[in-house]
Protein backbone atom coordinates (compact mmCIF):
# COMPACT_ATOMS: atom_id res chain seq x y z
CA UNK A 1 0.00 0.00 0.00
CA UNK A 2 1.38 3.38 -0.98
CA UNK A 3 1.09 6.19 1.55
CA UNK A 4 1.83 9.75 0.53
CA UNK A 5 4.83 11.31 2.28
CA UNK A 6 4.46 14.53 4.23
CA UNK A 7 5.05 17.48 1.88
CA UNK A 8 8.15 19.62 1.74
CA UNK A 9 6.55 22.86 2.84
CA UNK A 10 5.81 24.35 6.20
CA UNK A 11 2.66 24.12 8.29
CA UNK A 12 2.72 27.92 8.48
CA UNK A 13 2.50 28.08 4.68
CA UNK A 14 -0.79 26.19 4.45
CA UNK A 15 -3.37 28.38 2.75
CA UNK A 16 -6.42 29.17 4.91
CA UNK A 17 -9.46 27.22 3.70
CA UNK A 18 -11.47 30.29 2.64
CA UNK A 19 -8.57 31.70 0.62
CA UNK A 20 -7.91 28.31 -0.90
CA UNK A 21 -11.53 27.87 -2.00
CA UNK A 22 -11.60 31.33 -3.55
CA UNK A 23 -8.36 30.57 -5.36
CA UNK A 24 -9.75 27.29 -6.62
CA UNK A 25 -12.89 28.97 -7.96
CA UNK A 26 -10.70 31.56 -9.69
CA UNK A 27 -8.66 28.85 -11.40
CA UNK A 28 -11.79 27.14 -12.62
CA UNK A 29 -13.23 30.37 -13.92
CA UNK A 30 -10.01 31.21 -15.69
CA UNK A 31 -10.09 27.77 -17.36
CA UNK A 32 -6.59 26.89 -16.25
CA UNK A 33 -5.71 23.30 -17.08
CA UNK A 34 -6.80 20.50 -14.77
CA UNK A 35 -3.23 19.42 -14.06
CA UNK A 36 -2.22 22.85 -12.77
CA UNK A 37 -5.38 23.13 -10.70
CA UNK A 38 -4.67 19.76 -9.09
CA UNK A 39 -1.13 20.81 -8.20
CA UNK A 40 -2.49 24.03 -6.71
CA UNK A 41 -5.03 22.10 -4.62
CA UNK A 42 -2.43 19.72 -3.20
CA UNK A 43 -0.05 22.55 -2.36
CA UNK A 44 -2.83 24.47 -0.64
CA UNK A 45 -3.90 21.58 1.58
CA UNK A 46 -1.46 18.75 2.39
CA UNK A 47 -4.20 17.08 4.46
CA UNK A 48 -6.31 16.26 1.42
CA UNK A 49 -5.87 13.02 -0.47
CA UNK A 50 -4.03 11.12 2.28
CA UNK A 51 -4.53 7.36 2.23
CA UNK A 52 -7.12 5.92 4.62
CA UNK A 53 -5.55 3.52 7.10
CA UNK A 54 -6.88 -0.05 7.34
CA UNK A 55 -7.13 0.64 11.08
CA UNK A 56 -10.17 2.82 10.33
CA UNK A 57 -13.69 1.94 11.40
CA UNK A 58 -16.39 1.63 8.76
CA UNK A 59 -18.80 3.70 10.85
CA UNK A 60 -20.18 6.92 9.46
CA UNK A 61 -18.20 9.98 10.65
CA UNK A 62 -19.89 12.54 12.86
CA UNK A 63 -20.56 15.83 11.01
CA UNK A 64 -17.65 18.26 11.28
CA UNK A 65 -19.79 21.10 12.60
CA UNK A 66 -20.80 18.95 15.57
CA UNK A 67 -17.23 17.92 16.37
CA UNK A 68 -15.91 21.47 16.03
CA UNK A 69 -18.60 23.15 18.13
CA UNK A 70 -18.91 20.82 21.14
CA UNK A 71 -15.61 20.37 22.94
CA UNK A 72 -13.89 19.73 26.23
CA UNK A 73 -10.97 22.17 26.43
CA UNK A 74 -11.11 23.64 29.92
CA UNK A 75 -8.36 26.18 29.28
CA UNK A 76 -10.85 27.89 26.96
CA UNK A 77 -14.03 27.34 28.95
CA UNK A 78 -15.84 24.72 30.99
CA UNK A 79 -18.98 24.76 28.85
CA UNK A 80 -18.90 22.67 25.68
CA UNK A 81 -19.67 25.59 23.35
CA UNK A 82 -17.04 27.99 24.77
CA UNK A 83 -13.77 26.57 23.31
CA UNK A 84 -14.93 27.08 19.71
CA UNK A 85 -15.13 30.83 20.40
CA UNK A 86 -12.30 31.41 22.86
CA UNK A 87 -9.69 29.17 21.22
CA UNK A 88 -9.56 31.50 18.23
CA UNK A 89 -6.92 33.40 20.21
CA UNK A 90 -4.56 30.40 20.14
CA UNK A 91 -1.57 31.02 17.86
CA UNK A 92 -0.55 27.70 16.32
CA UNK A 93 2.38 28.82 14.17
CA UNK A 94 5.25 28.77 14.87
CA UNK A 95 4.92 25.75 17.17
CA UNK A 96 7.69 23.97 19.09
CA UNK A 97 7.52 20.62 20.88
CA UNK A 98 10.19 19.91 23.48
CA UNK A 99 11.39 16.28 23.60
CA UNK A 100 12.89 15.48 27.00
CA UNK A 101 13.92 12.66 29.30
CA UNK A 102 15.14 9.21 28.30
CA UNK A 103 15.48 9.78 24.57
CA UNK A 104 18.73 9.72 22.62
CA UNK A 105 17.46 12.58 20.47
CA UNK A 106 16.16 14.93 23.14
CA UNK A 107 15.58 18.18 21.30
CA UNK A 108 13.14 20.89 20.36
CA UNK A 109 11.24 20.17 17.15
CA UNK A 110 9.05 22.47 15.11
CA UNK A 111 5.79 21.12 13.73
CA UNK A 112 7.08 20.81 10.18
CA UNK A 113 9.94 18.57 11.31
CA UNK A 114 7.57 16.36 13.27
CA UNK A 115 5.15 16.02 10.35
CA UNK A 116 7.95 14.69 8.16
CA UNK A 117 8.86 11.85 10.51
CA UNK A 118 6.32 9.48 8.96
CA UNK A 119 3.68 9.46 6.19
CA UNK A 120 0.37 11.08 7.04
CA UNK A 121 -2.72 8.90 6.83
CA UNK A 122 -6.41 9.21 7.62
CA UNK A 123 -7.85 7.09 10.42
CA UNK A 124 -11.56 7.04 11.11
CA UNK A 125 -11.74 6.36 14.84
CA UNK A 126 -14.48 6.11 17.43
CA UNK A 127 -13.83 8.58 20.24
CA UNK A 128 -15.61 8.32 23.61
CA UNK A 129 -15.86 11.12 26.14
CA UNK A 130 -15.84 10.26 29.83
CA UNK A 131 -19.39 11.61 29.91
CA UNK A 132 -22.21 10.09 27.85
CA UNK A 133 -21.36 11.25 24.33
CA UNK A 134 -19.19 9.94 21.54
CA UNK A 135 -18.01 10.84 18.03
CA UNK A 136 -16.54 9.19 14.95
CA UNK A 137 -13.80 11.33 13.37
CA UNK A 138 -11.49 11.00 10.36
CA UNK A 139 -8.26 12.02 12.11
CA UNK A 140 -5.05 12.67 10.13
CA UNK A 141 -1.62 11.81 11.48
CA UNK A 142 0.69 8.87 12.04
CA UNK A 143 1.35 6.30 14.77
CA UNK A 144 2.91 7.72 17.92
CA UNK A 145 5.31 4.76 17.75
CA UNK A 146 6.99 6.32 14.70
CA UNK A 147 7.79 9.43 16.73
CA UNK A 148 9.07 7.38 19.66
CA UNK A 149 11.35 5.37 17.40
CA UNK A 150 12.58 8.56 15.72
CA UNK A 151 13.73 10.13 19.00
CA UNK A 152 15.13 6.76 20.17
CA UNK A 153 13.32 6.72 23.50
CA UNK A 154 14.04 4.10 26.16
CA UNK A 155 11.56 4.47 29.02
CA UNK A 156 8.63 2.84 30.77
CA UNK A 157 6.24 5.77 30.34
CA UNK A 158 5.74 8.79 28.13
CA UNK A 159 4.41 12.07 29.56
CA UNK A 160 2.70 14.88 27.63
CA UNK A 161 2.07 18.52 28.41
CA UNK A 162 -0.32 21.02 26.81
CA UNK A 163 0.47 24.64 26.04
CA UNK A 164 -0.51 26.97 28.86
CA UNK A 165 -0.70 30.67 28.02
CA UNK A 166 -2.32 32.67 30.82
CA UNK A 167 -2.77 35.63 28.46
CA UNK A 168 -5.40 33.79 26.43
CA UNK A 169 -6.42 30.88 28.68
CA UNK A 170 -8.36 30.57 31.91
CA UNK A 171 -6.53 30.23 35.20
CA UNK A 172 -6.67 26.98 37.22
CA UNK A 173 -9.34 28.42 39.50
CA UNK A 174 -11.61 29.27 36.57
CA UNK A 175 -10.89 26.06 34.68
CA UNK A 176 -11.31 23.93 37.78
CA UNK A 177 -8.20 21.85 37.07
CA UNK A 178 -4.46 22.32 37.65
CA UNK A 179 -2.66 23.76 34.63
CA UNK A 180 -0.79 23.15 32.41
CA UNK A 181 -2.72 20.06 31.40
CA UNK A 182 -0.65 16.87 31.58
CA UNK A 183 -1.21 13.25 30.58
CA UNK A 184 0.72 10.02 30.24
CA UNK A 185 0.77 6.52 28.81
CA UNK A 186 2.56 3.32 29.58
CA UNK A 187 5.17 2.74 26.90
CA UNK A 188 3.47 -0.36 25.50
CA UNK A 189 0.27 1.70 25.14
CA UNK A 190 2.16 4.49 23.40
CA UNK A 191 3.76 2.00 21.00
CA UNK A 192 0.44 0.42 20.03
CA UNK A 193 -0.38 1.05 16.34
CA UNK A 194 -3.75 2.61 17.25
CA UNK A 195 -2.15 5.42 19.30
CA UNK A 196 -2.07 8.38 16.92
CA UNK A 197 -0.08 11.60 16.83
CA UNK A 198 -2.64 13.80 15.12
CA UNK A 199 -2.36 16.99 13.04
CA UNK A 200 -5.65 17.24 11.19
CA UNK A 201 -9.18 15.96 10.67
CA UNK A 202 -11.76 15.93 7.89
CA UNK A 203 -9.04 16.70 5.33
CA UNK A 204 -7.98 19.91 7.07
CA UNK A 205 -5.66 21.06 9.88
CA UNK A 206 -7.04 20.61 13.38
CA UNK A 207 -9.33 23.45 14.51
CA UNK A 208 -7.91 25.22 17.56
CA UNK A 209 -10.66 23.95 19.83
CA UNK A 210 -9.96 20.37 18.75
CA UNK A 211 -6.31 20.48 19.78
CA UNK A 212 -4.38 22.32 17.07
CA UNK A 213 -1.78 22.00 15.88
CA UNK A 214 -0.74 18.62 17.36
CA UNK A 215 -2.57 16.29 19.70
CA UNK A 216 -2.79 12.68 20.79
CA UNK A 217 -5.58 10.24 19.92
CA UNK A 218 -5.89 7.06 22.01
CA UNK A 219 -9.21 5.64 20.80
CA UNK A 220 -9.68 2.87 23.38
CA UNK A 221 -9.47 5.35 26.28
CA UNK A 222 -11.80 8.11 27.45
CA UNK A 223 -11.33 11.36 25.57
CA UNK A 224 -9.43 13.27 28.25
CA UNK A 225 -6.43 10.95 27.72
CA UNK A 226 -6.11 12.31 24.16
CA UNK A 227 -4.24 15.45 25.19
CA UNK A 228 -4.45 18.56 22.99
CA UNK A 229 -2.03 21.25 21.78
CA UNK A 230 1.10 19.38 22.88
CA UNK A 231 4.27 21.36 23.68
CA UNK A 232 6.25 18.76 25.66
CA UNK A 233 6.83 15.02 25.34
CA UNK A 234 8.98 13.51 28.08
CA UNK A 235 10.14 9.91 28.46
CA UNK A 236 10.27 8.77 32.08
CA UNK A 237 10.70 5.64 34.19
CA UNK A 238 7.90 6.29 36.70
CA UNK A 239 4.19 6.75 36.08
CA UNK A 240 3.72 10.44 35.21
CA UNK A 241 0.96 12.66 36.57
CA UNK A 242 -2.32 13.03 34.67
CA UNK A 243 -4.49 16.10 35.19
CA UNK A 244 -7.86 14.49 35.87
CA UNK A 245 -6.26 11.76 37.98
CA UNK A 246 -4.65 14.51 40.09
CA UNK A 247 -7.90 16.47 40.28
CA UNK A 248 -10.10 13.57 41.41
CA UNK A 249 -8.37 10.17 41.63
CA UNK A 250 -11.53 8.41 42.84
CA UNK A 251 -13.31 9.30 39.58
CA UNK A 252 -10.50 9.35 37.00
CA UNK A 253 -7.85 6.65 36.91
CA UNK A 254 -4.51 6.69 35.12
CA UNK A 255 -5.50 4.00 32.61
CA UNK A 256 -8.98 5.37 31.81
CA UNK A 257 -9.79 2.58 29.39
CA UNK A 258 -13.38 2.74 28.16
CA UNK A 259 -15.18 0.25 30.41
CA UNK A 260 -19.00 0.10 30.45
CA UNK A 261 -18.83 -2.16 33.52
CA UNK A 262 -17.35 0.61 35.67
CA UNK A 263 -19.70 3.54 36.17
CA UNK A 264 -18.56 7.05 36.87
CA UNK A 265 -19.81 7.99 40.37
CA UNK A 266 -22.23 10.49 38.83
CA UNK A 267 -23.44 8.67 35.69
CA UNK A 268 -23.54 5.32 33.98
CA UNK A 269 -20.82 4.46 31.44
CA UNK A 270 -22.95 1.68 29.98
CA UNK A 271 -24.45 3.74 27.16
CA UNK A 272 -23.58 6.75 25.05
CA UNK A 273 -25.12 9.15 22.57
CA UNK A 274 -23.32 9.94 19.33
CA UNK A 275 -23.22 13.68 18.65
CA UNK A 276 -25.93 14.55 16.15
CA UNK A 277 -28.01 11.48 17.06
CA UNK A 278 -30.85 11.00 19.56
CA UNK A 279 -30.84 7.25 20.13
CA UNK A 280 -28.43 5.93 22.73
CA UNK A 281 -26.20 2.94 22.00
CA UNK A 282 -24.37 0.51 24.23
CA UNK A 283 -20.82 1.44 25.13
CA UNK A 284 -18.34 -1.24 24.05
CA UNK A 285 -15.37 -2.42 26.15
CA UNK A 286 -12.23 -0.56 25.11
CA UNK A 287 -14.55 1.54 22.93
CA UNK A 288 -14.90 -1.36 20.50
CA UNK A 289 -11.15 -1.92 20.13
CA UNK A 290 -10.90 -4.85 22.57
CA UNK A 291 -9.65 -7.30 19.94
CA UNK A 292 -6.68 -5.02 19.24
CA UNK A 293 -5.78 -3.69 22.69
CA UNK A 294 -7.07 -5.94 25.49
CA UNK A 295 -4.06 -8.30 25.65
CA UNK A 296 -1.63 -5.89 27.42
CA UNK A 297 -4.11 -5.57 30.29
CA UNK A 298 -4.39 -9.32 30.90
CA UNK A 299 -4.15 -10.01 34.63
CA UNK A 300 -4.95 -6.41 35.60
CA UNK A 301 -8.18 -5.78 37.52
CA UNK A 302 -9.61 -2.96 35.42
CA UNK A 303 -12.28 -2.24 38.05
CA UNK A 304 -9.56 -1.26 40.51
CA UNK A 305 -7.06 -0.01 37.93
CA UNK A 306 -9.56 2.07 36.01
Amino acid sequence: MLIRKAPDFRYSEITPKQVYMNRRRFLATAAIGGGLAAVDARAANPYSGVVKSPLSTTEKPTPLNAVASYNNYYEFGTQKEEPAQRAKALKTSPWIVSVEGAAAKSQKLDLDSIMKIAPLEERIYRHRCVETWSIVVPWIGFSLSAFIKHVEADAKFVAFETLYDRKIMLGPGQAGIPLPYVEGLRMDEAMHPLALLCFGMYGEPLPNQDGAPIRLIVPWKYGFKSIKSIVKIKFVQKQPPATWNITNPTEYGFYSNVNPAVDHPRWSQGSERRLGEFTKRKTLPFNGYADQVAQPYTGIDLRKNF
